[in-house]
């Protein structure tokens, strides 16, 4: 359709991910040294639902083994994972399966954005700095939630979530800088890796992850500079 916004770029499946990554290595040398080191980096993804969303806020501080034991006690308690079970439990039957208040705080919000006309999965098909902006407009959803939402549950190519403390200390150690950057100045090093930033980000999670001999490539377990939540 003339005039319609570009759709945002996708890095779904492996091939899809290894041709972008063989890419973003041919431009930054340091990257393919990262990449020769490291466990393939997946295209892992997560629903581009509320149960998605609900994930992430879910995985906030905690480790992945931890947030998968609350995500399933929430499923086994509701019986699924959407706006309906969500609206309709009692905050005693969430917090029952492990939600700390601030993350219930945050399951209210997104529930009440729904109220309010959000529409989680028609996200997909808004341009990064869009979807992006009606996510943090949620209170509680902050950069990191919004970041990781985007890149897992939509495979974006170009987000990149330069609060994450994995991704920093990644960034310190593979390009050699004296200190880990904080996610200003991470921001502004990954410009350089445009329109492959979310690629570049999956990499550097696998490089992390390799280095301290983990199997799991989510991005559940690293907290972010700034944490989301709050009391």
């Amino acid at each position: 359709m003339a005039g319609a916004p570009p759709r945002p770029a996708r890095v779904i499946t492996q091939a899809e991910l290894d041709g972008a990554l063989d890419a973003l290595c041919a431009r930054d040398p340091r990257l393919a040294a990262a990449r020769a080191v490291s466990e393939p980096p997946d295209p892992r993804a997560l629903a581009p639902d509320l149960s998605g969303l609900v994930w992430v806020v879910n995985s906030q501080l905690i480790s992945v083994a931890a947030a998968r034991a609350i995500h399933g006690r929430l499923e086994t308690a509701l019986g699924r994972i959407d706006h309906a079970s969500l609206s309709a439990a009692s905050d005693e039957t969430i917090r029952a399966a492990g939600l700390s208040r601030p993350k219930l705080r945050t399951v209210r919000a997104l529930c009440a954005a729904v109220d309010a006309g959000l529409d989680v999965r028609g996200l997909e098909r808004l341009d990064d700095g869009e979807a992006r902006a009606r996510l943090l407009a949620i209170s509680g959803v902050g950069p990191w939630t919004a970041d990781v939402f985007l890149l897992f549950a939509h495979g974006r190519a170009d987000v990149f979530p330069a609060g994450d403390l994995a991704v920093q200390e990644a960034m310190r150690r593979v390009l050699g800088l004296p200190a880990r950057p904080d996610a200003r100045a991470a921001e502004r090093i990954a410009e350089d890796w445009r329109p492959l930033r979310g690629v570049a980000a999956r990499l550097l999670w696998a490089y992390y992850l390799t280095r301290r001999s983990e199997r799991d490539r989510a991005p559940a377990p690293h907290a972010p500079e700034t944490q989301e939540e709050t009391a």
